[in-house]
């Protein structure tokens, strides 16, 4: 019997019979058009499946590009990890789309969730502190990136939740994983950490139809003064900015704390990289920078629902991108650090989802 197909554009669904060129080439599969007219107007949004994490070609995948600083990726990477059946999984676990985010990604309204909805999400974003917590557990000198994306996705699998970062825009692995001068979205591979180095863990899952997202960056055995005061300004970046959350205040205000504290340190604020709103979608409004003077728009209701993660670097602000499109990295390559939590607006001021509970 021949599999029927539908087509992958927004909002279509038809049956479709074309598929994309550079997906077979790539062997990413169910990429299916029902005509040319409908895959070039879902171009933009389904190219991003095509995100590689690179050609496995020993040490030093991309021969000639000119790295900011002194870390290098080790390949080939593992394979993509298998989720069992009967875990729900993100509209995009197949195909990389994630379309019901996708639909609401020009809209600037904020959705308040219901009391009956935070009950759900208040667990699922414990079990990714649990996850994140494992995590962080496993990073020593001498474990590779990829052993502690093993570890979380694990983790992840065995409390029946998704990793949701996995084939999101067709990432390939279980979490992020940013070392040293990595701002965020490193991709776990072959490196084994070594002593004095700095890494960000972060875990994303899906469960019960509702997304979270957390990290955290540690220091990997002795370290030097200048990364331990980097990691310890970062997180006090976001607490500072987690303590002016309350119903009225404005999103793009956060950015003024985080900045004036980084400043008052030394440090800089990336400013590529948003804060977001995230429960049924891993992505969606409110989107704010963390940096000060910011034009970002929305004021905080009870209800709403996001993640603060201010990236804080040890020089310039500025960031360059690794040719496998995901890895963000500082300019100058001097270090970067980050932290996340995620949280939502309460009746008296806010409430931190993701809080690791003593």
């Amino acid at each position: 019997m021949n599999q029927r197909h539908l087509c992958k554009g927004l909002d279509c669904g038809k049956e479709a019979t074309l598929q994309c060129p550079s997906c077979i080439k790539l062997d990413i599969p169910g990429s299916y058009f029902c005509s040319q007219t409908c895959f070039k107007d879902n171009w933009t949004t389904h190219k991003a499946v095509h995100k590689r994490t690179g050609e496995p070609s020993g040490s030093d995948p991309w021969p000639g590009y000119k790295y900011s600083g002194p870390l290098r990726p080790l390949y080939p990477l593992s394979p993509r990890r298998e989720v069992p059946a009967h875990i729900q999984r993100p509209d995009y676990a197949e195909t990389g789309i994630p379309l019901s985010e996708l639909s609401v990604r020009s809209s600037s309204t904020i959705e308040a969730v219901s009391e009956a909805d935070l009950v759900v999400l208040r667990k699922v974003c414990q079990l990714g502190r649990e996850v994140l917590d494992i995590g962080l557990a496993a990073v020593k000198p001498g474990v590779t990136a990829d052993e502690i994306d093993r570890v979380i996705h694990e983790a992840t699998i065995a409390r029946d939740a998704y990793p949701s970062t996995l084939y999101y825009n067709g990432y390939k692995k279980s979490c992020c994983i940013s070392v040293n001068e990595v701002i965020c979205h490193g991709i776990p591979d072959q490196r084994p950490l070594q002593e004095g180095d700095i890494v960000n863990l972060d875990v994303s899952l899906f469960k019960d139809g509702f997304h979270t997202d957390l990290n955290e960056t540690k220091a990997v055995g002795k370290v030097d003064d200048t990364s331990l005061r980097l990691i310890k300004t970062t997180r006090e970046c976001l607490e500072k900015a987690i303590a002016t959350v309350k119903p009225g205040a404005l999103y793009r205000d956060l950015g003024n704390v985080i900045e004036s504290h980084a400043k008052s340190e030394g440090f800089s604020v990336v400013r590529s990289f948003l804060a977001h709103g995230i429960h049924r979608h891993f992505h969606c409004a409110p989107n704010f920078p963390h940096y000060a003077r910011n034009k970002a728009i929305g004021v905080m209701k009870v209800g709403h629902v996001f993640t603060i993660e201010p990236m804080i670097n040890e020089g310039t602000w500025k960031d360059q991108m690794w040719p496998d499109d995901w890895t963000a990295v500082t300019s100058d390559g001097k270090r970067s650090a980050q932290f996340e939590q995620m949280m939502v607006v309460t009746k008296t001021g806010v409430e931190v989802l993701t809080a690791r509970r003593v």
